[in-house]
C-alpha cells in the first residue's frame, strides 16, 4: 500500500464535553497519555507541523477535545492528558471524564493511540486507563515516546518489564510504536497503520 503522505492538516474544532464534538463522517483517530508524556510533540511530528498541537514545559496545556481534519480524509483527535499530580483534583476528574465520554461516545474512533513515556515504570493511571479500555473493548495500541532518551540495554528492559506488567492481565498485546519527536523515529510505521486501517474500514 502507497505510504500515507499528509498533505493537509485543517484545525476543526476544540470541544470541552464529548457531546459537542464534530458530527462528520471521517474516522478518528485518537492520541492520549499521561500529562508530561510528549503527546503534543508526537502529533506535531506526525503532521511534520511545528506549532500544531500546543507543546509546554508545564503538563496539563491540553484541556479540551481538538480536531484535526488531515488530508480532507480522518480526524485527528488530541485528546487531554490525564494523571497530572499538581492539578487539583476535581479538575483532575473532570479530565478524565472527558476522555472516557469522548472513547465511549464517539462513533467515529477506530483506534486509540496510548502514549507512554518509556523512561518511567508502568504508573498507576496507566494500570487504571489499560483497564478501562480492555473492560470497553476500546481498539487502541501503545506508543511509547521519548525512546532517544535511554541507551538500547535500558531501553529493552523497560519494554520487557512493560511486556510483563500487562502480561499479568492482558491474554495478547496491543500493537507497539517505538518513538522519538526528536529524531522523527517511528513517524512512517504509524501512518503506515493509519494508512492500513483506514484501507480496511
Amino acid at each position: 500500500m502507497k505510504r500515507l503522505i499528509i498533505k493537509s492538516v485543517t484545525f476543526i474544532k476544540s470541544s470541552a464535553k464529548a457531546k459537542d464534538c464534530p458530527d462528520e463522517p471521517y474516522p478518528e483517530f485518537a492520541f492520549t497519555g499521561r500529562s508530561n508524556v510528549g503527546k503534543s510533540s508526537l502529533i506535531n511530528m506526525l503532521c511534520n507541523r511545528t506549532k500544531l498541537a500546543r507543546t509546554s514545559s508545564t503538563p496539563g496545556k491540553t484541556q479540551l477535545i481538538n480536531h484535526f481534519l488531515i488530508n480532507d480524509s480522518w480526524h485527528l483527535v488530541d485528546l487531554p492528558g490525564y494523571g497530572y499530580a499538581k492539578m487539583p483534583d476535581s479538575e483532575r476528574k473532570k479530565m478524565m471524564k472527558m476522555i472516557r465520554e469522548y472513547i465511549l461516545m464517539s462513533e467515529r474512533l477506530v483506534c486509540l493511540f496510548l502514549l507512554i513515556d518509556v523512561r518511567l515504570d508502568m504508573q498507576k493511571a496507566d494500570k487504571e486507563f489499560f483497564q478501562f479500555l480492555g473492560e470497553n473493548q476500546v481498539p487502541f495500541v501503545l506508543v511509547f515516546t521519548k525512546t532517544d532518551k535511554l541507551k538500547k540495554s535500558q531501553l529493552k528492559k523497560n519494554l520487557e518489564q512493560y511486556r510483563k506488567s500487562m502480561l499479568q492481565t492482558w491474554e495478547t498485546l496491543p500493537e507497539t510504536f517505538l518513538t522519538s519527536a526528536l529524531k522523527k523515529t517511528g513517524r512512517d510505521d504509524i501512518l503506515d497503520f493509519i494508512q492500513n486501517t483506514i484501507g480496511k474500514e
